[in-house]
């Protein structure tokens, strides 16, 4: 099925981390996703009745079209999740994007590498982190993050360096002490994401002398049973241009959906999509 339309709105951001496997920075305003190929993802999700929209970016927010693209998802009773580097909401301009979100019961899925500000600062610049928990106790002054508000916060870790991540349960235990502890900070819950060797991230492991024993880690703790829950199972992703994927991933490599597939978004055909066999790749192990 598609459960999941995921768009990526533009390239566009106001942060440049090492990490990225989007490449996205202050420098990508030519990629940013017009008005009409958004209406086309807002009349796909009409048409298959689909539930979640998942807007990424770059900052999501910085597209001018996001506001739009939000309050006609919400309208169709579509849940919106927000990928949310969270220095955006202090930026000029943006000050009230956590109350529009907070209105229209936008998810908010946000970056944060570590509850501690040298780790999280290595990857995404000086300063951030201290910006990201101004960010955070803004959204949980909203109810953010708050048990029972209904209003979710999650958080996302990703390694620093050529490692994987560690247990998903305990780091949260972990992130949740030591943010509550040192900053009076609450979220919903903490995904750990695997960096995935692609862009920005996959140029970093290069200039290290990391790649290969980087992707030999992903091969060993490759986990056959874990096929049955990947995105790309019930997911279509869009990019700023209208093009379709199988996954973020994919689009960052320019792996469109299959030969004889549906290639934008203008001519989303959800029963020949579902049928579709998946693209993938060697990043794929991630």
């Amino acid at each position: 099925s598609i459960d999941i339309l995921q768009v990526n709105v533009g390239k566009l951001c106001n942060m440049t981390c090492r990490h990225c496997h989007v490449d996205a920075g202050p420098d990508r305003k030519a990629e940013n996703m017009d008005r009409a190929t958004v209406d086309q993802c807002i009349d796909a999700i009409r048409n298959a009745k689909i539930g979640t929209l998942d807007l990424t970016g770059g900052a999501p927010e910085m597209n001018e079209h996001f506001r739009h693209f939000v309050t006609q998802a919400r309208a169709l009773g579509c849940h919106v999740i927000d990928r949310c580097n969270l220095t955006i909401l202090l930026a000029n301009g943006f000050r009230d994007m956590p109350q529009f979100l907070a209105d229209h019961q936008v998810e908010i899925v946000a970056s944060l590498p570590c509850y501690l500000a040298e780790n999280a600062d290595s990857q995404r610049g000086d300063g951030s982190f201290d910006k990201s928990v101004e960010a955070l106790r803004i959204l949980n002054e909203l109810g953010y993050g708050k048990p029972g508000s209904g209003m979710d916060l999650t958080l996302v870790y990703n390694p620093v360096g050529a490692s994987l991540p560690p247990d998903q349960q305990s780091l949260e235990r972990q992130y949740r002490e030591q943010l509550k502890t040192r900053y009076d900070i609450e979220f919903s819950r903490l995904f750990t994401i695997t960096n995935m060797p692609i862009s920005r991230y996959l140029e970093d492991l290069l200039e290290q002398g990391e790649y290969e024993p980087y992707m030999q880690k992903l091969i060993d703790a490759f986990n056959p049973a874990a096929a049955h829950g990947v995105m790309c199972r019930s997911m279509l992703s869009v990019g700023w241009d209208g093009r379709l994927f199988d996954c973020d991933f994919n689009q960052m490599l320019e792996l469109s959906t299959g030969a004889g597939q549906p290639g934008t978004i203008a001519d989303f055909d959800a029963e020949r999509l579902i049928g579709r066999s998946i693209v993938t790749g060697q990043h794929c192990y991630g």
